[in-house]
């Protein structure tokens, strides 16, 4: 169950019906627009599953009903007019009907949205077969053995900042980004408790 006052939203201003903007809850990345009578609102809230109101087929459907691909919703929230809505969750596969990522094409977010994918990525291979990629090998590798990879390319990006090209250090910042988020995810930990821990210091 999603906690969030349902009363907030002004159906009325547009006959019943309100646009949710669904966004993906790890890269921010917009997947698709869709439009919510209270109805699906609740459904949604209730399922934690995203389902909206269709109005070419005049009736509630819920997203992956027949494809598979459903989103799992995280949260919603509401503008300041009360007439727009905000999902943010996990889609389940491709959000678009034509099998892209978004129904707004391919990228899959740069700039910080970009951490968001390589996460899932990493979560997806974390139990794969040790010989299947080399997030699979780290992960069999155990703990100790990705924190002392992480350590390696702590040194690594140290050096190549004090004294080695841009390039260089960019290559091997990528590097210690990639073990750090491994190395979380071992831990059972992820990039958003990170994010929390930041966000409360700044709040100080």
């Amino acid at each position: 169950m999603i906690a969030f006052d349902v009363g907030k939203v002004d159906f009325d201003k547009g006959g019943g019906l309100v646009p949710a903007i669904v966004q993906d809850g790890s890269t921010l990345q917009v997947l698709m627009l869709a439009y919510m009578d209270r109805a699906a609102l609740e459904e949604t809230l209730s399922s934690g599953e995203a389902t909206f109101f269709s109005r070419s087929r005049g009736g509630r459907w819920r997203k992956g009903e027949t494809s598979g691909n459903r989103i799992e919703i995280e949260s919603v929230n509401v503008d300041c007019d009360g007439d727009t809505l905000l999902l943010r969750g996990r889609p389940m596969g491709p959000a678009c009907h034509l099998g892209t990522e978004t129904c707004f094409g391919e990228d899959l977010g740069r700039g910080i949205g970009q951490l968001g994918a390589l996460e899932r990525i990493i979560v997806s291979r974390a139990s794969g077969a040790s010989d299947a990629s080399y997030t699979a090998k780290l992960f069999a590798k155990g703990v100790k053995r990705i924190a002392q990879k992480v350590g390696e390319e702590g040194v690594e990006t140290a050096l190549a900042g004090a004294a080695g090209e841009r390039a260089e250090l960019e290559s091997e910042a990528a590097d210690l980004v990639y073990h750090l988020v491994v190395l979380l995810y071992a831990r059972g930990s992820s990039l958003a408790a990170v994010a929390d821990v930041l966000a409360a210091r700044a709040e100080k």
